[in-house]
């Protein structure tokens, strides 16, 4: 697919990235788990829901500010937690975190970022989340957890869903090695071998405490004041511990289709983690979104906010800091267009009743 002049949605800047990357690096970012079910499901899933417009509604103004642990926010997409941004531009991070910035959005720096998180601190000022895994050496985990909170992070990102790193087909084939992780290559060696060509399991295996469960989210509260979130989630039994661990906040996310397969695309569970929540704590939501469209199904099933990570990495790799503001920007535009067209003047007036899922209609044809 050769394509000509500028970019008009999020899947060309998809093909953008591909021309742009070498084949290893594109295959990293836009690779999932095993048969990628999940991965394609993900996208395929928000197909299968329709909007339920309203007509006649003054949308002369569209308001899509919205709060996320009460920051005001100038839409509902946050820049979700993703690895090693260098491997698709010089200046990694630190360019994703001024376009969130210029955006007036929150960036979830990854605990796995090729820059540090004080560069990315220092880079620009914003509000901004850290996303974390824990190590065997809690030690480590705290240490990082406090470097965080000293250079103003605003809360912890949680990764629950990797005890073990996804098996990822493209990246064996590649051979695919991490870099060094700027955060910790002061304490970690990353020196694991593999007997498959990509060391990303391996590494994983090393470092990551697979041991980490529910009780331990305690001690976690306990070395920071940050507020946590917890994103990883993909059941009703598991919100419901969510709420009684006292996290501030969930994300509902199979990881982009890269860790388990066959686990349910996020959009299908969104709203049965809603429902068990309560309202008690906010839910955000991540996984598959690439329209407007998307977004509004996600707030229309509950979600406070939706993150965005693979589009980012696109924009970022297609066009640097204008490409990643580009994407945004995009989305923000087609979000704004759907709520006009659905009768939503501001983000509080989508219901649930905006839309209909697959469910509802199949339900509806018995």
């Amino acid at each position: 697919m050769t394509m000509v002049g500028e970019p008009v949605n999020l899947n060309e800047f998809q093909e953008l990235a591909r021309q742009a990357l070498p084949k290893m690096y594109y295959d990293f970012y836009a690779g999932g788990a095993e048969d990628q079910y999940t991965l394609e499901e993900n996208m395929e899933a928000f197909r299968r829901i329709m909007i339920r417009p309203r007509v006649l509604v003054d949308v002369s103004r569209i308001d899509l500010s919205t709060y996320v642990l009460g920051y005001n926010i100038s839409a509902p997409i946050l820049i979700a937690p993703t690895s090693l941004h260098k491997l698709a531009h010089p200046e990694g991070e630190v360019v994703t975190a001024r376009a969130a910035a210029a955006c007036k959005t929150i960036m979830a720096l990854s605990f796995t970022s090729s820059c540090t998180l004080e560069e990315v601190a220092s880079s620009c000022n914003a509000v901004r989340f850290f996303q974390i895994y824990v190590y065997k050496r809690r030690d480590l985990s705290a240490l990082l957890v406090q470097r965080a909170e000293r250079n103003g992070y605003k809360a912890l990102v949680l990764t629950a869903d990797s005890p073990r790193v996804g098996r990822k087909e493209a990246d064996i084939k590649n051979k695919m090695i991490l870099p060094k992780l700027k955060n910790t290559e002061r304490f970690l060696s990353l020196e694991a071998s593999s007997d498959n060509g990509s060391n990303l399991a391996a590494v994983a295996k090393e470092t990551k405490d697979a041991s980490f469960c529910w009780k331990d989210i305690e001690w976690l509260s306990t070395i920071t004041n940050m507020p946590i979130l917890i994103k990883g989630l993909l059941t009703r039994e598991d919100a419901i511990k969510a709420v009684k661990v006292g996290v501030a906040g969930i994300v509902v996310s199979n990881h982009g289709g890269r860790q388990l397969d066959y686990a349910p695309a996020t959009i299908t569970v969104l709203e049965e983690v809603v429902q068990a929540v309560g309202g008690r704590i906010p839910v955000f939501f991540d996984g598959g979104v690439r329209r407007g469209t998307d977004v509004f199904k996600a707030l229309a099933l509950g979600a406070q906010a939706v993150l965005i990570g693979r589009p980012v990495i696109y924009g970022l790799a297609a066009k640097g800091e204008y490409g990643v503001r580009q994407v945004i920007q995009m989305l923000k535009d087609e979000l704004e267009l759907t709520m006009a067209l659905s009768g939503c003047p501001s983000v509080k007036d989508i219901t649930r009743r905006h839309v209909r899922t697959e469910r509802e209609r199949l339900h509806s044809m018995l």
